[in-house]
């Protein structure tokens, strides 16, 4: 499996030998780390971010919590990430009990990418992160491509866009033209635009582009 660069597991655990054990097992396998003692200090930490780099991350990671933690259950914090979507971004590994191995598998179902029951295998557990920080990327990369196209949107005209819209559906200039009372020259001039704007050589290439975004 290839490394996922500048990750991060968030362990939020209220055992401070959970703590410490996990991050020493995770730098053992190269991955960085960052310990939380209770989910408050977890959001607090959520609320920093948020003021700095937005609402959603641009890094990818994973978080490893605890089911039972005092204060603040690891279920609440939870469903709080779902929320705000950070549980997609973040995939959350349930550390668990054996007696909470029947909610852990009901989170699962309502968004969790995992549980693992203690004492976990620390191979087995490890594989899981990375496989939820390849997770993360995979996720984090297919949003700032969808931000991206949906800023190339913006900045066209509405002129390109009605060109835009009658070249997906495969009208030619000439019809385009006729439809749009212009000349076929700036059918010709606002075509080269939108496929210049919207980083594409064909309409069929547009035509999936727009697909991909919801837009058509």
């Amino acid at each position: 499996m290839q490394p996922v660069h500048n990750a991060c597991v968030f362990i939020v655990d209220d055992d401070a030998s959970v703590r410490d054990g996990m991050a020493w097992l995770l730098r053992s396998r190269r991955l960085m780390s960052a310990s939380f003692a209770s989910a408050t200090a977890f959001e607090e930490m959520l609320g920093t971010r948020a003021e700095q780099v937005g609402t959603l991350p641009s890094q990818p990671g994973c978080i490893l919590l605890d089911v039972r933690m005092p204060g603040q259950s690891g279920l609440v914090l939870f469903e709080k990430l779902v929320a705000c979507g950070l549980a997609h971004a973040w995939p959350v590994i349930f550390l668990t009990g054996h007696a909470d191995v029947p909610t852990a598998v009901d989170s699962v179902k309502r968004g969790a990418f995992d549980f693992c029951e203690k004492p976990f295998s620390d191979n087995a557990l490890v594989d899981r992160v990375e496989q939820a920080l390849l997770l993360s990327q995979e996720r984090l990369a297919a949003r700032q491509q969808s931000a991206g196209r949906s800023t190339r949107l913006a900045e066209l005209t509405d002129r390109e866009r009605d060109v835009m819209h009658l070249v997906i559906e495969g009208l030619p200039n000439k019809l385009i033209a006729d439809q749009l009372e212009i000349s076929v020259r700036t059918v010709e001039v606002h075509r080269s635009r939108v496929f210049e704007k919207m980083q594409v050589k064909s309409a069929v290439e547009l035509a999936n582009l727009l697909h991909d975004t919801g837009t058509i």
